[in-house]
């Protein structure tokens, strides 16, 4: 199929991208490179640099389906800027849409995210896609519209859309890695800890009703993130918007995580605890059992600790 990846120059758009061409696809990667990287995007796959909202004349060529990576992604700032995460999310979406419509473009598939749900309905409980969306920031308020969004286009315009819900995404893909300007993500974090470039990583809170007293969350490797956009891309289905969990189906808490980092690296990672941050829920963990049953999606990376080596040996190379 020729695709078209927005956002591949990122992280996991990048990651993504470069399991379509393994697979023999015709990728073409759009990007602003507002947070990408240009040598992230894979070889094989040619790259346009703009916006999706800029996406009209690129589709206009001629493509059987998108991937949807683009957004604004850091939830603190999503709060101090809301007018941003919904003119680029949702905003720029509404155009991607629009845009693939007048092409004949049918088939997307969405990159969501488990902020859509905000507080867990019940603490501790594994979360499932029929549980309520309730987004305690903007980022994840965007986001849901544009699943609210896709929705309303399958069905006015027989659009094959899926949405995949992403928990925390790790790991590294050969050199594809986390390169964040402003880096929010616990492992990366202590990866820099432990190259010397922080001092030492945060705890914000260490009396939660955990195990350990700390936050658990839910960590999946990029290699099968990417995996399951195969599959999804495959599923996509006229008239139909399809939205599945992507996760471990397993927690890890923080300091869990801290440990690993220790014995990954063999550093010893200091530790300085603070105050817990407004809205952190004690524990988010995924039920992917329906992207398992439907698609036969199977995490195969699923070691907290061969998470973490991958990421490792991937920030050591760069």
């Amino acid at each position: 199929m020729q695709l078209l990846v927005t956002g591949g120059a990122g992280y996991i758009g990048s990651v993504v991208a470069a399991r379509l061409v393994e697979e023999g696809h015709t990728v073409t990667v759009l990007d602003d490179l507002s947070t990408g990287h240009r040598d992230a995007v894979p070889a094989g796959a040619r790259f346009v640099e703009g916006t999706v909202a800029e996406a009209h004349d690129l589709l206009a060529e001629g493509f059987d389906g998108v991937l949807h990576f683009a957004a604004k992604s850091l939830v603190g700032e999503s709060v101090e800027k809301p007018g941003l995460y919904w003119s680029h999310n949702l905003g720029g979406t509404l155009a991607l849409l629009d845009a693939m419509r007048q092409a004949g473009v049918g088939r997307i598939v969405f990159s969501s995210t488990a902020a859509t749900y905000g507080e867990p309905s019940v603490a501790g409980r594994l979360i499932v896609e029929t549980d309520p969306t309730r987004p305690t920031n903007p980022y994840g308020a965007s986001k849901l519209a544009v699943d609210t969004a896709l929705t309303a286009f399958a069905g006015m315009y027989g659009l094959a859309a899926v949405s995949l819900r992403y928990f925390n995404v790790a790991g590294a893909y050969g050199r594809q890695r986390e390169r964040h300007t402003i880096e929010t993500h616990l492992i990366p974090n202590v990866l820099k800890v432990a190259l010397g470039e922080r001092e030492s990583i945060n705890v914000f809170g260490d009396d939660y009703p955990t195990a350990d007293g700390t936050c658990v969350r839910d960590y999946v490797h990029v290699t099968d993130l990417a995996n399951a956009h195969l599959l999804a891309l495959d599923a996509c289905a006229a008239g139909t918007h399809q939205i599945f969990n992507l996760g471990n189906g397993t927690g890890f808490s923080v300091k869990d995580v801290i440990e690993v980092c220790r014995e990954v690296t063999g550093h010893e990672i200091p530790v300085s605890t603070g105050p817990r941050r407004p809205g952190d829920p004690a524990t988010l963990v995924a039920s992917s059992e329906k992207i398992q049953r439907e698609l036969g999606w199977k995490p195969e990376h699923t070691s907290l600790r061969g998470i973490v080596a991958d990421a490792w040996n991937a920030v050591r190379s760069a």
